[in-house]
């Protein structure tokens, strides 16, 4: 028994003790990110069906050239971050039909259109010289501001490519720079105007003003979740900058669920966050999300993001292995522990099983003597009760026999002295006249008459248990009067144990056939069998 103790105290020492620490919203958002990851596909199928729609009225041959670009346009946005090879089509056929309609305004739209699918691809060489051949003066404030905003992302990506301390420093004054212009065309406190102060705010590191700018983006009326998405992700990077991990893992977190749920496949948020949970020691979340940030580089052909995906895949895939290895070898030291462990609970269960088996056999022996030593206090109870019964019967009709047996020796002492008197006088005819008096019937019917009424002390239930036994019409109904009747008198005598029909006849005076023929008569009337009616009789209780 100690040596089991022993072995689980080992096993609890060597197993990893989790410390208990209250859910933060981390925690919950990472639950819903994985919930997400696990609904991808329905969020994929969300995108692929929109996108049949609008391909189907973009292939009709019902809707004109202009419509037709429009609806390019529309398709375009879907796969814009989404499918960068079905972007670059649609890019193509948007230009064509700008040619078409022979208008230069769509055509410049349709270079900044393409300018923005080359650069989320990692094309910057084909992105600079394609916003370079754009005329702004031929494009609506909007576009005017999507164009210079594109060319401040475009130098931002180039000198976060670069890593070049002595290049940086220009790529990022442009960036800013053209930040600026694209500021000039927005119209204030809009979802652009603010997006654009934001990315001045990341890259000038200004946590105050990036999440003062987030704030009003959360508070916009029709914000988007990818626009949230985008926001989040910016506003995150501030935050870790800051050294603020915590807030920044938060809006990653944000991000990451909003990309998941609109099917926004050019996206860093997930990648980032797998070199969170890596740096957090939560390796598990970690390989799912570099494998998911994976999978959405491939999908859209992110060049640049797959190298540097690839780079801390690896690192995570590694120290995956090295886990795995050591959880191979912590599982065979516990399957070792736990082989001895159940050998241990075996043999214990075993020893145990013995005892309960003698503990059992015991324990039925002591059943059936205990049910042996009840039955036989049942009996010794019956047993007691009868022999209370007849003591208390035998103690009533003793004193009534010596009572009576006074009365009848008083009698015949007196009956005595006058006859000797009547003798010794010589009176005869007196003797003659004295013994007329004595009327045998008389004094049968006294002695009867006693004893009913002792019987029916000891037994005042008897009359209504004998008319039991008995139908309604067949039951005994004595007179205020009359005590027993000759029929009962004999039953009570054979309750009382005296069933010799013989003795009974001399008791009562009646020839030994009337006894017989008395006994057959009530028995023929009653509700039970003949041969067992004695026996109901007997089991007539006392008081």
């Amino acid at each position: 028994m100690k040596l089991f103790f022993l072995f689980c105290g080992l096993l609890l020492s060597t197993l990893p003790t989790m410390a208990l620490a209250a859910p933060t919203p981390a925690d919950s958002l990472l639950t819903e990110l994985n919930q997400a990851l696990a609904r991808k596909k329905e969020y994929d199928g969300q995108r692929l069906n929109r996108l049949a729609v609008l391909t189907a009225d973009f292939v009709s041959s019902e809707v004109n050239d202009n419509t037709r670009f429009d609806l390019a346009l529309r398709i375009y946005d879907e796969y814009k971050a989404f499918k960068y090879d079905s972007a670059f089509v649609y890019c193509q056929k948007i230009r064509r039909l700008a040619r078409q309609l022979g208008s230069p305004e769509k055509l410049e739209v349709a270079k900044l259109k393409l300018s923005f699918v080359l650069l989320s691809s990692g094309l910057f060489k084909e992105t600079f010289e394609t916003l370079d051949s754009i005329n702004p003066r031929r494009l609506a404030l909007p576009d005017r501001q999507s164009l210079y905003f594109l060319k401040a992302r475009a130098y931002s990506d180039l000198g976060d490519f670069n890593q070049d301390g002595a290049y940086r420093p220009a790529y990022y004054a442009k960036a800013l720079a053209y930040a600026d212009t694209a500021l000039q065309y927005c119209r204030p406190r809009s979802y652009e105007c603010l997006e654009v102060q934001e990315f001045r705010a990341q890259k000038t590191a200004n946590l105050a003003a990036g999440a003062a700018v987030y704030d009003q983006i959360r508070r916009l009326p029709r914000l988007s979740p990818h626009q949230l998405a985008v926001s989040a992700s910016t506003t995150a990077y501030l935050y870790e900058l800051a050294g603020q991990p915590e807030k920044a893992f938060e809006l990653l977190l944000v991000s990451a669920i909003a990309d998941v749920k609109t099917a926004t496949k050019e996206t860093t948020a997930i990648f980032k966050l797998s070199d969170y949970c890596y740096r957090r020691g939560d390796l598990k979340n970690a390989y799912t999300f570099i494998r998911e940030a994976r999978d959405n580089a491939t999908f859209y052909k992110a060049r640049q993001r797959q190298i540097e995906i690839s780079h801390i895949s690896s690192i995570i895939e590694g120290q995956k292995i090295n886990i795995i290895e050591n959880q191979r070898k912590s599982l065979k030291t516990y399957a070792i522990i736990m082989t001895v462990l159940a050998g241990v609970v075996i043999a214990f269960a075993v020893v145990t099983w013995s005892a309960l088996r003698k503990l059992r056999r015991a324990d039925r022996l002591l059943s059936a003597a205990n049910q042996e030593l009840l039955a036989r206090n049942d009996e010794l109870r019956q047993l007691n009760s009868g022999l209370n019964e007849a003591n208390k019967i035998k103690e009533e009709y003793i004193g009534y026999y010596f009572h009576n047996n006074s009365q009848y020796i008083d009698k015949l002492e007196t009956l005595k002295k006058r006859v000797e008197a009547l003798l010794s006088s010589k009176q005869y005819a007196g003797v003659q006249k004295l013994v007329d008096s004595v009327n045998i019937k008389t004094e049968r019917n006294e002695l009867l008459k006693g004893f009913d009424t002792v019987f029916l002390r000891l037994f005042p239930n008897f009359i209504a248990q004998f008319n039991a036994l008995f139908r309604e019409e067949d039951r005994l109904t004595l007179s205020d009067d009359q005590l027993l009747t000759t029929e009962v008198r004999i039953f009570a005598l054979i309750r009382l144990g005296i069933d010799d029909s013989e003795q009974i006849s001399r008791m009562l005076g009646y020839s030994i056939n009337t006894i017989y023929t008395y006994k057959t008569r009530v028995k023929n009337r009653s509700l039970v069998p003949n041969e067992e009616f004695e026996a109901r009789i007997q089991a007539i209780q006392a008081v």
